[in-house]
């Protein structure tokens, strides 16, 4: 017990030294451990440590700490360190870190604080689970604690009634570009408490140019209130400098792929558009021109609320205008998929690809019941490599419906649609960004819809044309009589066979 207790007496020495506790708490450069090759905090962790501790001997002042920057340098890190000096330093401190998908918080954020959590010297002072870090103190349990919360807008009640009046509140954002405003709406709430320490950072690369995150560096409407800096991968001794050197031959120095995932720079304002307006308008200028054989190729978004659309489009190599898309709106799943139906009969169509996530599966079950041969597409599903077939093979994507968004966005530089404000605006107004392997994420139609957008429904429907390859057919999209779709051998009613018949001649081989 005296043990412990000269513990907490020395830990709390660095109430308001993070830097002085970090250097101290893990082995640094000790043989045989992780760290042995490790001199302690990087020049910009440094910055941040100290920045917060001559800041935290003023508590009528809410610390505001915002760090933006590129690959591998340490955020995660940093994020651990700080929780744990936290915790450690100052009796019944309360907390909550969050990040921007629950994905990136448990697999990653937190299983980095178990790492330094092992390697710290006070770890006997606390117990870490799943979802929390808190005093093994029985009687300090659910008041001296840090909590691991992924961030649901629907349930934002989780942040705004965190406080701690009086001690230490500390709130911690990770990943914080991909963060709703509501949720930073509701952290501005937990920053109001009198005579308490109150510290709330926020880290990230610079994936959005525009959001709460970009405003609280210089530029933004926001930055007076926040300890902001930027962190460029390449001053970290730890990173790959030839990758990205690399990276910067492959895509240039001022492009925004070196500017958000090496440079720690937002991106140029309107830059992370998907589909440029130019391409777009020439698309609609362009003249239709198509081979008889190309494949007929639907697509079929199916509406998920109640102001968006369910869309049948249609796609012939490189005419996407010739035949007009077929807009339907407060459709149910049936008659949707009869619509389809028709349709695919109509034209001969190659191919049916359906948006089959959520209420879209119906449709595809009641297509297979009218025998209408159709592909269920998961937007959310690993990409196929289908670049090669429009050029854009070798581009990284993080699901299917970015690959397919990829596919259309090259195939538009030579293919032709309609001159349609829907159209045309649905598919330039949606944004990307990259996921932490580098692969392109499209932005989700949520998040369009909380910049007042539309969803993009006869976009999604487009796209999903370029599913999977489709084989050439010499009749698709061909209107006109044509012969039955099923042939047989044999037909009694035909003149051929009645004259067979009468004659006695026989029609067997």
């Amino acid at each position: 017990m005296s043990g412990e207790l000269e513990l907490i007496q020395y830990l709390g020495k660095f109430t308001n030294d993070p830097l002085g506790f970090v250097k101290v708490v893990f082995p640094w450069e000790k043989p045989g451990t992780v760290l042995a090759q490790r001199k302690g905090p990087e020049p910009w962790q440094r910055e941040v440590l100290e920045s917060i501790g001559r800041r935290s001997l003023n508590p009528d002042a809410a610390i505001r700490e915002a760090t933006v920057s590129g690959n591998g340098v340490g955020k995660t890190a940093l994020v651990c360190w700080l929780i744990l000096w936290a915790i450690t330093t100052f009796e019944d401190t309360r907390g909550v870190v969050t990040a921007n998908t629950e994905t990136q918080l448990k697999p990653n954020t937190w299983a980095d604080l178990g790492k330094w959590y092992h390697l710290f010297i006070g770890k006997s002072l606390s117990k870490l689970t799943a979802t929390a870090i808190f005093s093994n103190d029985d009687a300090h349990e659910r008041t001296w604690r840090i909590d691991m919360v992924p961030w649901s807008e629907n349930n934002v009640v989780a942040f705004q009634g965190l406080h701690n009046e009086g001690k230490r509140l500390i709130m911690i954002y990770d990943e914080a570009s991909g963060i709703p405003d509501g949720i930073w709406e509701a952290g501005d709430g937990c920053m109001t408490d009198k005579s308490t320490q109150r510290i709330w950072c926020v880290f990230g690369n610079p994936n959005r140019p525009t959001g709460r995150f970009k405003e609280c560096f210089p530029g933004g409407r926001l930055s007076h209130s926040w300890n902001s800096r930027c962190v460029d991968s390449r001053t970290i001794s730890f990173t790959d400098k030839g990758e990205f050197n690399q990276w910067i031959k492959d895509y240039g120095e001022d492009s925004d792929f070196v500017r958000v995932r090496v440079r720690g720079v937002f991106p140029r304002a309107g830059s992370m558009q998907f589909i440029d307006s130019e391409t777009v308008n020439e698309a609609t200028q362009r003249d239709a021109s198509v081979h008889l054989y190309e494949p007929l190729c639907i697509g079929v978004d199916v509406a998920r609320f109640g102001d968006d659309a369910s869309v049948i489009y249609f796609r012939k190599g490189r005419d996407g205008r010739s035949i007009t898309p077929i807009k339907l709106r407060n459709t149910d799943t049936m008659t949707l998929a009869g619509k389809v139906s028709e349709v695919y009969a109509q034209y001969r169509a190659d191919a049916v690809f359906v948006d089959g996530g959520g209420v879209g599966g119906g449709v595809v079950d009641r297509l297979r019941q009218l025998n209408v041969p159709c592909f269920d597409v998961q937007f959310g599903s690993k990409p196929n490599g289908t670049g090669y077939l429009t050029g854009d093979a070798g581009v990284q994507y993080a699901n299917k419906r970015a690959e397919i968004w990829g596919a259309m966005r090259e195939w538009l530089k030579g293919g032709t649609i309609p001159d349609d404000p829907e159209l045309k605006a649905q598919l330039v107004n949606l944004e990307y960004g990259f996921n932490l392997k580098n692969e392109i994420q499209l932005e989700k139609k949520e998040d369009m819809k909380k910049r007042g957008l539309d969803s993009p429904d006869v976009a999604d429907a487009l796209a999903l044309t370029f599913s999977l390859p489709v084989q050439r057919s010499e009749w698709a999209g061909h209107e006109g009589p044509h012969e039955d779709l099923i042939q047989h051998e044999y037909n009694p009613f035909s003149n051929e066979s009645i004259w067979n018949e009468n004659h006695g001649v026989s029609t067997q081989d």
